[in-house]
Protein backbone atom coordinates (compact mmCIF):
# COMPACT_ATOMS: atom_id res chain seq x y z
CA UNK A 1 0.00 0.00 0.00
CA UNK A 2 1.67 3.36 -0.65
CA UNK A 3 1.37 6.38 1.28
CA UNK A 4 -0.86 7.98 -0.73
CA UNK A 5 -3.63 4.95 -1.18
CA UNK A 6 -2.85 4.96 2.66
CA UNK A 7 -3.96 8.01 3.45
CA UNK A 8 -7.19 7.87 1.16
CA UNK A 9 -7.65 4.37 3.15
CA UNK A 10 -7.27 6.39 6.74
CA UNK A 11 -9.00 9.16 5.70
CA UNK A 12 -12.25 7.16 4.55
CA UNK A 13 -12.28 4.80 7.84
CA UNK A 14 -11.70 8.05 10.30
CA UNK A 15 -14.58 10.01 8.33
CA UNK A 16 -16.74 7.04 8.65
CA UNK A 17 -15.99 6.93 12.12
CA UNK A 18 -17.05 10.37 12.93
CA UNK A 19 -20.71 9.79 10.99
CA UNK A 20 -21.20 6.90 13.71
CA UNK A 21 -20.54 8.35 16.28
CA UNK A 22 -23.22 11.72 14.82
CA UNK A 23 -25.55 8.72 14.19
CA UNK A 24 -25.43 7.03 17.60
CA UNK A 25 -25.46 9.97 19.57
CA UNK A 26 -29.23 10.26 17.95
CA UNK A 27 -28.76 11.55 14.22
CA UNK A 28 -30.26 8.08 12.73
CA UNK A 29 -29.80 7.58 9.21
CA UNK A 30 -26.53 8.12 8.38
CA UNK A 31 -25.23 4.11 9.03
CA UNK A 32 -25.24 3.67 5.20
CA UNK A 33 -22.19 6.11 4.62
CA UNK A 34 -20.35 4.40 7.49
CA UNK A 35 -20.81 1.10 6.14
CA UNK A 36 -19.92 2.20 2.80
CA UNK A 37 -16.71 4.45 3.87
CA UNK A 38 -15.58 1.28 6.13
CA UNK A 39 -16.30 -1.19 3.33
CA UNK A 40 -14.32 0.46 0.55
CA UNK A 41 -11.42 1.06 3.19
CA UNK A 42 -10.95 -2.04 4.08
CA UNK A 43 -13.68 -4.55 2.02
CA UNK A 44 -17.01 -5.41 2.42
CA UNK A 45 -16.32 -8.72 4.86
CA UNK A 46 -14.09 -7.35 7.03
CA UNK A 47 -15.70 -4.33 7.80
CA UNK A 48 -18.51 -5.73 8.65
CA UNK A 49 -16.63 -6.99 12.02
CA UNK A 50 -14.37 -4.26 11.98
CA UNK A 51 -17.06 -1.89 12.39
CA UNK A 52 -18.99 -3.78 15.55
CA UNK A 53 -16.34 -2.77 18.50
CA UNK A 54 -16.94 1.03 17.25
CA UNK A 55 -20.36 0.57 16.94
CA UNK A 56 -20.79 -0.93 20.78
CA UNK A 57 -18.75 2.04 21.83
CA UNK A 58 -21.60 4.32 20.67
CA UNK A 59 -24.33 2.37 22.07
CA UNK A 60 -22.79 2.30 25.59
CA UNK A 61 -22.55 6.25 25.16
CA UNK A 62 -26.13 6.28 23.54
CA UNK A 63 -27.84 4.27 26.05
CA UNK A 64 -25.56 6.44 28.52
CA UNK A 65 -26.88 9.33 27.87
CA UNK A 66 -30.71 8.57 26.89
CA UNK A 67 -31.56 5.87 28.95
CA UNK A 68 -34.02 7.82 30.54
CA UNK A 69 -36.20 8.19 27.53
CA UNK A 70 -35.76 4.42 26.81
CA UNK A 71 -39.45 2.56 26.11
CA UNK A 72 -38.87 -0.97 26.23
CA UNK A 73 -42.47 -1.93 25.51
CA UNK A 74 -41.11 -1.82 21.96
CA UNK A 75 -37.67 -3.11 22.71
CA UNK A 76 -39.86 -6.15 23.73
CA UNK A 77 -42.28 -6.15 20.71
CA UNK A 78 -39.28 -6.09 18.52
CA UNK A 79 -36.37 -7.60 19.75
CA UNK A 80 -37.30 -11.71 19.36
CA UNK A 81 -37.50 -11.11 15.31
CA UNK A 82 -34.82 -9.09 14.99
CA UNK A 83 -32.51 -11.68 17.07
CA UNK A 84 -34.05 -14.52 14.57
CA UNK A 85 -32.81 -12.84 11.33
CA UNK A 86 -29.13 -12.42 12.64
CA UNK A 87 -29.46 -16.11 13.24
CA UNK A 88 -30.55 -16.13 9.80
CA UNK A 89 -28.07 -13.77 8.61
CA UNK A 90 -25.38 -15.56 10.20
CA UNK A 91 -25.80 -18.28 8.61
CA UNK A 92 -26.46 -16.83 4.81
CA UNK A 93 -23.48 -14.79 5.49
CA UNK A 94 -21.02 -17.41 6.15
CA UNK A 95 -19.95 -18.77 3.24
CA UNK A 96 -20.64 -16.40 0.70
CA UNK A 97 -17.80 -14.68 -1.74
CA UNK A 98 -16.74 -11.10 -1.14
CA UNK A 99 -17.98 -10.67 -5.26
CA UNK A 100 -21.43 -11.88 -3.65
CA UNK A 101 -21.25 -10.60 -0.21
CA UNK A 102 -20.89 -6.76 -1.63
CA UNK A 103 -23.94 -7.39 -4.09
CA UNK A 104 -26.31 -8.71 -0.81
CA UNK A 105 -24.88 -5.38 0.89
CA UNK A 106 -26.12 -3.71 -2.59
CA UNK A 107 -29.39 -5.42 -2.09
CA UNK A 108 -30.28 -4.31 1.53
CA UNK A 109 -29.94 -0.92 0.33
CA UNK A 110 -32.37 -1.33 -2.07
CA UNK A 111 -35.00 -2.74 0.32
CA UNK A 112 -33.90 0.17 2.58
CA UNK A 113 -34.67 2.54 -0.44
CA UNK A 114 -38.30 0.78 -1.09
CA UNK A 115 -39.29 0.66 2.35
CA UNK A 116 -38.49 4.47 3.06
CA UNK A 117 -40.39 5.38 -0.38
CA UNK A 118 -43.36 3.15 0.79
CA UNK A 119 -43.43 4.62 4.20
CA UNK A 120 -43.09 8.22 3.01
CA UNK A 121 -45.98 7.74 0.54
CA UNK A 122 -48.55 6.04 3.30
CA UNK A 123 -51.10 8.62 4.32
CA UNK A 124 -52.09 6.65 7.14
CA UNK A 125 -51.21 8.24 11.17
CA UNK A 126 -52.57 4.71 12.39
CA UNK A 127 -49.68 2.58 14.43
CA UNK A 128 -49.50 -0.77 13.11
CA UNK A 129 -50.38 -3.41 16.23
CA UNK A 130 -50.20 -6.73 14.09
CA UNK A 131 -47.61 -9.00 14.96
CA UNK A 132 -47.09 -9.38 11.16
CA UNK A 133 -45.49 -5.50 10.92
CA UNK A 134 -43.11 -5.68 13.19
CA UNK A 135 -42.10 -9.46 12.67
CA UNK A 136 -41.50 -9.07 9.33
CA UNK A 137 -39.83 -5.65 9.66
CA UNK A 138 -37.74 -7.38 12.65
CA UNK A 139 -36.43 -10.35 10.69
CA UNK A 140 -35.21 -8.15 7.84
CA UNK A 141 -33.49 -5.46 9.86
CA UNK A 142 -31.84 -8.64 11.89
CA UNK A 143 -31.03 -9.97 8.81
CA UNK A 144 -29.70 -6.98 7.69
CA UNK A 145 -27.46 -5.86 10.24
CA UNK A 146 -25.51 -9.22 10.45
CA UNK A 147 -24.62 -9.22 6.71
CA UNK A 148 -23.68 -5.61 6.26
CA UNK A 149 -24.56 -3.31 9.64
CA UNK A 150 -27.09 -2.15 7.65
CA UNK A 151 -30.57 -2.34 10.02
CA UNK A 152 -31.01 1.32 10.15
CA UNK A 153 -33.65 1.46 7.70
CA UNK A 154 -35.52 -0.98 9.45
CA UNK A 155 -35.45 0.01 12.76
CA UNK A 156 -36.39 3.25 11.50
CA UNK A 157 -39.52 2.66 9.98
CA UNK A 158 -40.59 0.55 13.09
CA UNK A 159 -39.84 3.21 15.30
CA UNK A 160 -41.64 6.02 12.70
CA UNK A 161 -44.39 3.83 12.44
CA UNK A 162 -44.80 3.99 16.76
CA UNK A 163 -45.02 7.32 16.31
CA UNK A 164 -41.78 8.08 18.53
CA UNK A 165 -40.78 11.16 19.59
CA UNK A 166 -36.77 12.28 19.22
CA UNK A 167 -35.57 11.57 22.61
CA UNK A 168 -37.69 8.49 22.64
CA UNK A 169 -36.89 7.40 19.46
CA UNK A 170 -33.15 7.30 20.10
CA UNK A 171 -33.27 6.00 23.56
CA UNK A 172 -35.31 3.00 22.68
CA UNK A 173 -32.58 2.41 19.30
CA UNK A 174 -29.86 2.72 21.52
CA UNK A 175 -30.83 -0.05 23.73
CA UNK A 176 -32.00 -2.36 20.69
CA UNK A 177 -28.40 -1.91 18.91
CA UNK A 178 -26.38 -2.39 22.30
CA UNK A 179 -28.26 -5.81 22.88
CA UNK A 180 -27.97 -6.92 19.22
CA UNK A 181 -24.66 -5.30 18.64
CA UNK A 182 -23.39 -7.53 21.82
CA UNK A 183 -25.79 -10.58 20.33
CA UNK A 184 -23.49 -10.46 17.16
CA UNK A 185 -20.16 -9.90 18.46
CA UNK A 186 -19.45 -14.04 19.03
CA UNK A 187 -20.67 -14.70 15.42
CA UNK A 188 -17.98 -12.56 14.04
CA UNK A 189 -15.35 -13.57 16.04
CA UNK A 190 -15.85 -17.61 16.27
CA UNK A 191 -18.04 -18.18 13.19
CA UNK A 192 -17.09 -15.24 10.66
CA UNK A 193 -13.24 -14.06 12.17
CA UNK A 194 -14.05 -10.47 11.17
CA UNK A 195 -12.48 -9.95 14.84
CA UNK A 196 -9.11 -10.05 15.26
CA UNK A 197 -6.24 -8.86 17.15
CA UNK A 198 -5.20 -6.56 14.35
CA UNK A 199 -8.90 -5.13 13.35
CA UNK A 200 -8.84 -4.26 17.60
CA UNK A 201 -5.92 -2.07 16.89
CA UNK A 202 -7.30 -0.15 14.03
CA UNK A 203 -10.35 0.67 16.32
CA UNK A 204 -8.27 1.91 18.62
CA UNK A 205 -6.81 4.15 16.08
CA UNK A 206 -10.30 5.13 15.21
CA UNK A 207 -11.54 6.02 18.80
CA UNK A 208 -10.95 9.71 18.50
CA UNK A 209 -12.92 9.96 15.75
CA UNK A 210 -16.13 8.25 16.78
CA UNK A 211 -15.89 10.04 20.20
CA UNK A 212 -15.78 13.40 18.73
CA UNK A 213 -18.24 12.39 16.29
CA UNK A 214 -20.45 11.43 19.60
CA UNK A 215 -20.16 15.05 20.92
CA UNK A 216 -21.16 16.52 17.98
CA UNK A 217 -24.27 14.40 17.70
CA UNK A 218 -25.53 15.53 20.64
CA UNK A 219 -24.64 18.85 19.89
CA UNK A 220 -26.49 18.77 16.45
CA UNK A 221 -29.77 16.89 17.99
CA UNK A 222 -30.28 19.45 20.28
CA UNK A 223 -31.15 21.72 17.47
CA UNK A 224 -33.97 19.34 15.61
CA UNK A 225 -37.80 19.63 16.66
CA UNK A 226 -39.64 16.55 16.08
CA UNK A 227 -40.91 17.14 12.98
CA UNK A 228 -37.78 18.00 11.02
CA UNK A 229 -35.63 15.08 12.83
CA UNK A 230 -37.98 12.89 11.36
CA UNK A 231 -37.78 14.40 7.75
CA UNK A 232 -34.39 14.02 8.65
CA UNK A 233 -33.94 10.65 9.41
CA UNK A 234 -35.98 9.59 6.08
CA UNK A 235 -34.01 12.35 3.63
CA UNK A 236 -30.37 10.99 4.59
CA UNK A 237 -31.23 6.99 4.61
CA UNK A 238 -32.60 7.44 1.31
CA UNK A 239 -29.51 9.71 0.05
CA UNK A 240 -27.24 7.49 1.78
CA UNK A 241 -29.18 4.18 -0.19
CA UNK A 242 -28.53 5.72 -3.52
CA UNK A 243 -25.01 6.75 -2.16
CA UNK A 244 -24.13 3.37 -2.06
CA UNK A 245 -24.45 2.50 -6.06
CA UNK A 246 -21.05 4.49 -6.42
CA UNK A 247 -18.75 2.42 -4.25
Amino acid sequence: MTLESSLVVWSMAATAAFLMGISKAGLKGLSIFNVTLMALAFGARESTGLIIPLLLVGDVFAVVYYNRHTQWSYIIKFLPWMVLGILIGVFIGKDLPEKEFKLSMVVVIFISLAVLVWWDKRKSQAIPKHWLFSGSIGIVAGICTMIGNLAGAFTNIFFLAMRLPKNEFVGTAAWLFLITNLFKLPFHIFVWKTISTESLLINLKLFPSILLGLFAGVAIVKLINDKNYKRFILIVTAVGAIAILFK
